[in-house]
């Protein structure tokens, strides 16, 4: 097991204003100043993903995590000033690689994988930053055989979610934790922020300020029985969507994160979704027109960078279909994202239509069949689908909607 017992020194020049601090307040002369650490964390004896080294400042984290680990704490990247995100990555990966680690760790932002990392949120730097540490960590462990091969040294990121506020931190952390326990990588977070554990669910979690060490079910466990209540597995707590009907300039808040178009269709009925009063997701619908199943189409989905990661758009997208096919008429999503493919094709909710292929543009005697093709992709690969889920006539007439009488 990993185990530490090491003395750091420093030496002590006894300056006259050392002097007079000794004298102020009784401090015996020293020559030097040292502090010692003591650690066991007995992580060998199960298997595991994700660690947690947590405490305040000071109390030896980040010194502790390098002994601990050497040679596994990621350190500083440098990113190229002029290039685009996606460049920095380790070459030995195929751009599909870089994007879908980009996308598990909730940063599924196009636009902004073309900028340079120096003019990104703190936020995207933040998610950024994790998924190129986990690309880089799983290149070097395993002589790349691609993303997701065992990794038998774990990484370590210190400072994690430091540089982001604390919604954005927690969701960010249950976006890298899903990311983690599917790749199959060992990662462990250094903390001074006690408000992640239950989103970043670690498997073992240690104190340095106390030297206390305890596997996370047993940490429940022992909570629960002291409030009397069965002990239940870590699950991350939900997250409360608030969606409202908004006026089409709540898009201006969104349109630069979406990969295709910033525009926005007058026509469109639109609605956000909001997390603790923060907008968060976006959701347009248009009327479609089909000569013989006449229904509803999705116009456009955004969700910010910030909550990307942890189902926020899928939630709104289907919540947004409910509503829609209360109407009686069918509901339809055209989309390019790979993951959203790959989730609606899993689900019950939705039909796939038409399978992952470019649209053709057969000219038509229909003038409005015509003007939707002008809008269809030819150059990427899509997917048609058809929302059959539950449908919601109360909640749809509360926002103003016609439904099946």
């Amino acid at each position: 097991m990993p185990s530490v017992d090491f003395l750091k020194s420093v030496p002590i020049v006894r300056s006259p204003r050392v002097m007079q601090l000794e004298g102020l307040f009784d401090v015996a002369p020293n020559k030097e100043s040292r502090e010692r650490w003591t650690a066991d964390l007995p992580i060998e004896d199960r298997i595991w993903n994700i660690g947690l080294i947590v405490g305040p400042s000071g109390c030896g984290k980040t010194t502790l995590a390098g002994e601990l680990f050497p040679g596994c704490v990621a350190g500083s990247f440098e990113w190229p000033a002029d290039r685009s995100l996606v460049d920095a990555f380790p070459e030995a990966l195929e751009i599909r690689e870089v994007t879908r680690l980009l996308t598990s760790v909730g940063f599924a932002s196009v636009p902004s994988w073309l900028r340079p990392f120096r003019v990104l949120s703190n936020g995207e730097q933040f998610r950024a930053t994790l998924a190129r540490a986990l690309a880089e960590g799983a290149c070097r462990d395993s002589g790349h055989n691609g993303i997701g091969s065992s990794a038998q040294k774990p990484l370590v990121i210190d400072e994690f979610t430091s540089v982001v506020d604390r919604t954005v931190a927690r969701i960010g952390s249950a976006a890298v934790a899903k990311t983690v326990r599917r790749l199959k990588q060992k990662f462990v977070a250094v903390s001074c922020h006690e408000d992640i554990i239950d989103w970043l669910n670690p498997d073992w979690i240690y104190e340095p300020a106390g030297n206390l060490f305890q596997w996370r079910y047993e940490r429940l466990r022992k909570q629960s029985t002291e409030n009397g209540k069965l002990p239940t597995k870590p699950n991350r707590p939900n997250i409360r969507l608030t969606v409202c009907r908004v006026h089409h300039e709540t898009w201006r808040l969104f349109h630069r994160h979406h990969y295709l178009s910033g525009r926005l269709n007058r026509a469109a009925v639109c609605f956000a979704g909001f997390i603790e009063n923060q907008p968060a997701v976006f959701a347009a619908v248009l009327p479609f027109p089909h000569p013989h199943r006449p229904g509803w189409r999705e116009h456009r989905l955004v969700c910010l960078p910030d909550y990307q990661g942890v189902g926020v758009g899928t939630a709104m997208s289907e919540f947004v279909a409910s509503l829609f096919r209360a109407s009686g008429r069918p509901y339809s999503s055209t989309t390019s994202n790979p993951g959203l493919i790959k989730s609606r094709a899993a689900s019950k909710k939705w039909i796939m239509r038409r399978k992952p292929s470019r649209a053709s543009r057969r000219r038509s005697h229909n003038t409005v069949s015509n003007a939707l093709q002008r809008t269809a992709a030819t150059n990427r690969l899509t997917a048609g689908f058809e929302y059959v889920g539950p449908s919601r006539p109360h909640e749809a007439r509360g926002f103003g909607l016609k439904i099946k009488s």
